[in-house]
């Protein structure tokens, strides 16, 4: 059974499209910007800042769906810039601190908002 996955704690999609689906244990989220919540902007900065948030939001609907950073199975990670791909992973490696999911990163000329990166998971869920 499909389940569709909403949290106030990340933004909230700006298109015909969920936050995260559940189907029995696994959790799809949709690609996470660096949108604040809170306010519907980008947050400023370069990479490190925007892919702060990035994770903040990516945290918030895997909490929502019963999911973690540490049952995160599969990434992918859009950046605008492949130079900033060692910027990216300095953040990145500080929420996926025990788990090391399959991922993929790839630049892509550009991405909604005008943001720098971008990133989707794929988790197992705990039982409701």
């Amino acid at each position: 059974m499909l389940t569709t996955i909403f949290t106030k704690e990340a933004p909230a999609a700006i298109g015909p499209y969920s936050q995260a689906i559940k189907l029995d244990k696994l959790l799809f989220t949709s690609g996470q910007i660096p949108v604040n919540p809170n306010t519907g902007e980008v947050v400023d900065g370069e990479v490190t800042e925007q892919a702060h948030q990035v994770m903040k939001n990516v945290q918030a609907v895997l909490e929502e769906g019963n999911a973690s950073f540490n049952t995160v199975i599969k990434t992918t990670c859009f950046i605008t810039n492949m130079a900033d791909f060692a910027d990216f992973n300095s953040v990145y490696e500080q929420y996926f601190t025990e788990n090391k999911p399959a991922r993929s990163c790839v630049a892509v000329k550009e991405l909604p908002k005008g943001v720098l990166c971008e990133v989707e998971v794929i988790a197992l869920a705990e039982d409701n």
